[in-house]
């Protein structure tokens, strides 16, 4: 049930920002409107992982959330791997390595 909602939910988004941010549709949007969607990501990502990171204990969990590191490893891995794909597959790695240790 899980996986079911998170893939409508990825499919929803997906067309959504299709449809509004895709050049060869022929709805057109306003630029302010364009440049607001630009941000939706980041802001939905922050959203959603900083109740992951911060959790019931807030910033006294820190030291020993798995969470934390493995998203300080991500951010690293996007600030020195250019490749989105690449990126995401080591951070991945990273991530679950980092669960099997402190996990």
């Amino acid at each position: 049930m899980i996986w079911l909602l998170i893939f409508a939910l990825a499919g929803i988004v997906l067309l959504n920002r299709y449809v509004l941010l895709e050049p060869r549709v022929p709805i057109r949007l306003p630029n302010f409107i364009r440049q607001a969607l630009q941000y939706s990501a980041p802001c939905l990502l922050t959203a959603i992982c900083g109740p992951i990171l911060l959790g019931d204990s807030g910033l006294k969990g820190l030291p020993s959330n798995p969470y934390a590191y493995a998203a300080l490893f991500s951010i690293g891995c996007a600030l020195v791997i250019k490749n989105m794909l690449l990126s995401v597959l080591v951070s991945l790695a990273g991530f679950y390595v980092v669960l099997y240790f402190m996990g």
